[in-house]
Parts: C-alpha cells; sequence; structure tokens
C-alpha cells in the first residue's frame, strides 16, 4: 500500500487549521465570509425539498405496506439487490380462504356458492392491489429514493466542498490581515541598533543585554525579529494564497449554484411533479377497478338472490323504467327523453355482462346521455348502432 507520510501530514494539517477557524466562528472571534443571498436562498429550498421527499417517501411506504416488518425486509432486499419474493395480497389470501371454505362446506350450497363468488372478486380486487402497488413502486418510491440517494447525495457533497473553501477563503483573509499587522508595526518600531547608548560595553553579560533591551522601550513582538524585507514577502505570498482562494471559491459557488437551480428547474418542476401525476393516475385507476369489481360483485349478488327467490338487494345498475327494456333483454331507449348528450372518452377497457350493457375499448370516443331515473354512476352510451349502459368510472367526459 502506498502510504505518503507528507501528505497525510499535510491534510492534518489544513483539517486541524479550518477546525480552528470553524471554532472561532462559533465563538464570535473570527470573520465569515457569507455566501450570496440567491445561493442561501437556493440552498434553503434545497432543505426544505429534501425534508419533505423523505417525509412523502415514508409516509407513502407506510400507505403501500402498512406492515412494518415486512417494509424492513423490502428494503433489506432493495440494499441487496435481489429481487423480493411475489407475495399474495390480503385480498387474495381471503378470497382464497373463501374458496376453500365452499369447497369444503359444500360448493352447491348457497352460502357455499355465493363463497365462491365473493372469493373470486376478492382475488381480483388484490390482483388490482398487488398492480398499483407495482406501479406506485416504480413510477414514484423508485424516482424519490433515486432522488435521495443519487442526486441529493452528490449536492451535499459539493456542498461540503463549497464549505471548506469558504474556510480556506476566510484563513488566507486573516493570514493577510495579521501579516500586514506584523509589517505596520515593524515599520513603526524604533530600530534597535540606533536607540541603544553608545557607552555600550561589548563585553557586557548576557542579562545586561536583555535590561538593555528593556530599557529602549521596544514593544515585544515576534513580527520584529524578522527584516523588513521578509515581512513584505510575507505579504505578497498571503495576497498570492488570498487571490487563489478566492477563485477557487468563486468556482465552487457557481458548480453549487448550478445544481441547486437543478432541483427547483428538473426535480421539483418536471421529475418530481411527473412522479406526482403518475402516482394519482395509479391510484384513480385502481380505485376504479375496484369500485367495477364490487358493482359486479353486487349485481352477481344480486341475481343470485333473484335466483333463490330471495328480495332482490338494492343494486348499484341504473334504474330504468319498464318500458325502456324489449322482450329479447336489450335497451329501447327512443321513446325515453334524452338529456345532456355529450360525447366521452373511454378510459379502459369494459366487458358487457349483459344484453343491456355496452362493451368498451380503452381510448375510443362514444356519445354518452342519461335518462329520468338512472343510477348516477351510469350512463347510455351509443356507438353507432350499439347502445347500452356504460359505467361512469370507465369514461372521461368531453366539453
Amino acid at each position: 500500500m502506498d502510504f505518503n507520510v507528507k501528505k497525510l501530514a499535510s491534510d492534518a494539517g489544513v483539517f486541524f487549521t479550518r477546525a480552528v477557524q470553524f471554532t472561532e466562528e462559533k465563538l464570535g472571534q473570527a470573520e465569515k465570509t457569507e455566501l450570496d443571498p440567491h445561493l442561501e436562498n437556493l440552498i434553503s429550498r434545497a432543505d426544505a425539498t429534501k425534508n419533505w421527499t423523505e417525509k412523502m417517501l415514508r409516509q407513502t411506504e407506510a400507505l403501500l405496506q402498512p406492515n412494518p416488518s415486512t417494509r424492513i425486509e423490502e428494503f433489506i432486499y432493495d440494499k441487496l439487490d435481489k429481487k423480493l419474493p411475489s407475495k399474495v395480497t390480503n385480498a387474495e389470501l381471503l378470497g382464497q380462504y373463501m374458496l376453500d371454505a365452499a369447497n369444503d362446506l359444500g360448493p352447491g350450497t348457497p352460502y357455499g356458492s355465493t363463497l365462491i363468488t365473493v372469493g373470486e372478486y376478492q382475488k381480483r380486487l388484490g390482483g388490482a392491489e398487488r398492480e398499483f402497488l407495482h406501479i406506485a413502486t416504480a413510477n414514484f418510491l423508485s424516482p424519490l429514493r433515486n432522488f435521495l440517494e443519487g442526486d441529493w447525495r452528490t449536492i451535499s457533497k459539493e456542498r461540503r466542498l463549497l464549505e471548506n473553501r469558504r474556510l480556506d477563503l476566510d484563513i488566507c483573509k486573516a493570514r493577510l490581515k495579521k501579516a500586514k499587522q506584523a509589517e505596520a508595526k515593524a515599520a513603526a518600531a524604533p530600530d534597535f541598533q540606533e536607540t541603544r547608548p553608545r557607552n555600550y560595553v561589548l563585553s557586557a553579560s548576557a542579562s545586561a543585554v536583555r535590561r538593555e533591551h528593556t530599557r529602549t522601550a521596544v514593544p515585544p513582538s515576534r513580527f520584529l525579529c524578522f527584516p523588513p524585507q521578509l515581512l513584505s514577502e510575507e505579504v505578497d505570498k498571503a495576497e498570492h494564497e488570498l487571490r487563489v482562494a478566492q477563485t477557487e471559491f468563486d468556482r465552487q459557488a457557481e458548480v453549487t449554484r448550478l445544481l441547486l437551480e437543478g432541483i427547483s428547474s428538473t426535480h421539483v418542476s418536471l421529475n418530481h411533479l411527473r412522479c406526482l401525476h403518475d402516482f394519482a393516475e395509479a391510484q384513480a385507476t385502481y380505485y376504479a377497478q375496484c369500485h367495477h369489481y364490487m358493482q359486479d360483485l353486487q349485481r352477481e349478488l344480486s341475481r343470485g338472490n333473484n335466483a333463490a327467490g330471495a328480495p332482490p338487494a338494492a343494486a348499484g345498475g341504473p334504474n330504468l323504467s319498464s318500458s325502456a327494456s324489449s322482450s329479447h333483454g336489450t335497451l329501447t331507449v327512443e321513446q325515453l327523453p334524452v338529456t345532456g348528450t355529450r360525447k366521452a372518452k373511454v378510459l379502459y377497457d369494459y366487458d358487457a355482462h349483459d344484453a343491456s350493457e355496452l362493451s368498451l375499448l380503452a381510448d375510443e370516443l362514444i356519445t354518452v346521455y342519461t335518462l329520468p331515473g338512472m343510477d348516477p354512476d351510469w350512463l347510455i352510451g351509443e356507438r353507432g348502432n350499439n347502445k347500452g349502459k356504460v359505467p361512469v368510472t370507465y369514461l372521461e367526459l368531453l366539453s
């Protein structure tokens, strides 16, 4: 191993000098170079962005996975760069338990057949939840983690370097100030050779010399032992070091400023904003699917109750008058007044469950309107010569 003692000693000296400067600044015994107000504002906004991003990341993780032990397991797998084993959701597990219970208790009984129906829809809900978790993690959580673990670490490194450059600059300023003070004192102090008495005895003892030096009233200073030429050289050297330190500080301040401005212009305004839109869209899709599945489950249970002779439960479908259906089970809405005819864009595929409904394909445009007495969650959709009931949650109404 290449071990450079001189470099190690030099680095230790620089660290010690910076520590002394930092301590004196905290104690109010040294001057501190203030950063540009614009840069200070960028640093403050960057710190706020980092803090709030951390809080949103932790809370979103808790929302998507309430179990702390599971979150710790996912964190460990992520740090080890290993794929997390696929797990069933709680809804999927509940659905499987219902199916197993139905097979054990008898699928031909009313209770067993209902368990099968509800269990299947619970598994569908669990599948939608798993898909939502995957999309939210990929489009929202991962970009936030990448920002904190990648870009923010780079920014923090450059900010620490800027702080070191500032300390070096203030050290050079203090060194130049001391050198100029020493030069001024040396120029103002009387020459020892000119002020001593003419009857100075060369064979005087050392103690006599010290007493004579004290009697001449020359102020004791460690700088007086240097010739004026050396003091002038010290001042020139300190000025050169100050110029170099100022240049390095200005360059590092510019680098840090560009990185911090990138947070406001790129991460917050573009990347984080896009991720937030993706997360909200994933939530909307997930809840729309859940709503659709639950409406289908209600219809299934209602048909089962009707077949068993039980009074039908309140269904989520539209309440159409008897004149709106024909003997073949299809809608004949021509006799009913039409209100609010407009265009709508289909957001998701939809398969009709009976002849009264209209199947939909994502991204297609259809004409929709409502009928008196219809459930607000449904509309009548028209596509060419085909028409039927369509769920509102699958549509985006156009102006």
